[in-house]
């Protein structure tokens, strides 16, 4: 992998990753952009113990461009975007509407392909490794950032998620303090160290080879199940057999085989629904360790967290939606009408021909 780091013409960070080494990227940003002005505000809600970001900055972000005046693909005569360059393999740039800057974190907006009418689906596996690191980068280079509590990779997919830009991208997070859904796991890791002396995460996975009604792929370094408890109609979380607490951790030969593993789960979520139907909706967010420097909500020890990638869809059947309604969104109780077992038959009965 080669990197290739330069600015935007308004001073933002772009990152080129190439599969090889040869490539140039020496393309300058020719747009008349203003410095990037942005208004992030973390604010602490008392109640609920929890943060959040006000961002009134993000209402004027791009909403749905035709597709060639995306701001994504590549740059073509007369038509700058986002990315300089006429080509590329895999882009991060900081992102220009972020949810979080400053000292109040940094938001990035990683592009996995050239091709606009792609989806992550359809990479190769030298491509999708290239995801990988990047990612992998980022998360190491974020951590410097003393601001910065937690990293958090991840992709919408789909209108129905809420996605604006129909190109093939993801995001990264870094976000300045510890998750509400990372505090719950540390919290319940904790617990069970103190209640049997082992760690949580092993026995979540021992328990599902175990059982294996919910086991959809199970490969020499990852597998890949329906959790038992799933809160949404199709998810599936996937694990290195290692446990590691983040992508950086990751040895040479999860990193091998992940892109096939990655891409058979996201091929069969668009299988789900049978043919012709429109492509799955979905988020794909990786859970990695805080980095432990407020050390009375994390762990000591990071050791004791694991990666893991949970990917999940809001269709629940054909051409209807799960709404986050009275329940989920008030008390927050989930209400799941797809039984986990059920959707791991479905989804083994999808596999790749």
């Amino acid at each position: 992998m080669k990197k290739t780091a330069t600015r935007l013409a308004d001073g933002r960070e772009l990152i080129y990753y190439d599969a090889h080494d040869d490539a140039v990227r020496d393309a300058v940003d020719p747009r008349p952009l203003p410095p990037v002005a942005t208004r992030s505000e973390i604010r602490h809600d008392r109640l609920l113990g929890d943060h959040v970001a006000i961002a009134s900055h993000r209402q004027a972000r791009t909403y749905h461009p035709p597709a060639d005046q995306c701001p994504l693909c590549p740059s073509r005569p007369g038509r700058p975007s986002e990315i300089p360059a006429p080509d590329y393999d895999v882009v991060v740039f900081e992102n220009r509407f972020p949810s979080l800057a400053g000292d109040s974190g940094r938001c990035e907006v990683v592009c996995f392909t050239p091709d606009h009418d792609a989806s992550f689906a359809d990479l190769t596996p030298e491509q999708a490794a290239l995801v990988l690191d990047a990612w992998t980068d980022r998360t190491a280079e974020l951590a410097h950032l003393p601001s910065v509590e937690q990293v958090f990779c991840f992709e919408n997919r789909g209108k129905e998620i809420g996605v604006t830009l129909g190109h093939p991208h993801g995001q990264i997070y870094a976000y300045p303090f510890v998750t509400p859904r990372t505090e719950l796991m540390l919290r319940s890791l904790a617990e069970h160290r103190e209640r049997t002396g082992r760690n949580l995460f092993d026995d979540v996975v021992a328990d599902e080879l175990a059982d294996g009604s919910r086991i959809v792929l199970d490969g020499e370094h990852w597998t890949a199940f329906v959790p038992y408890a799933a809160h949404w109609p199709y998810e599936v979380h996937l694990y290195p057999k290692r446990r590691v607490p983040d992508l950086t951790a990751l040895d040479e030969a999860a990193r091998t085989e992940f892109p096939q593993i990655y891409l058979e789960l996201l091929r069969r979520f668009d299988r789900i629904f049978g043919e012709g139907e429109p492509p799955t909706p979905y988020i794909a967010a990786w859970h990695q360790a805080p980095f432990g420097r407020r050390q009375q909500t994390t762990l000591a020890d990071r050791g004791e967290f694991a990666l893991h990638l949970e990917l999940f869809t809001i269709r629940r059947t054909s051409g209807k939606l799960k709404f986050l309604a009275g329940s989920e969104s008030g008390m927050n109780v989930f209400i799941n009408d797809v039984p986990p077992e059920a959707a791991a038959e479905r989804l083994r009965e999808v596999a790749s021909k």
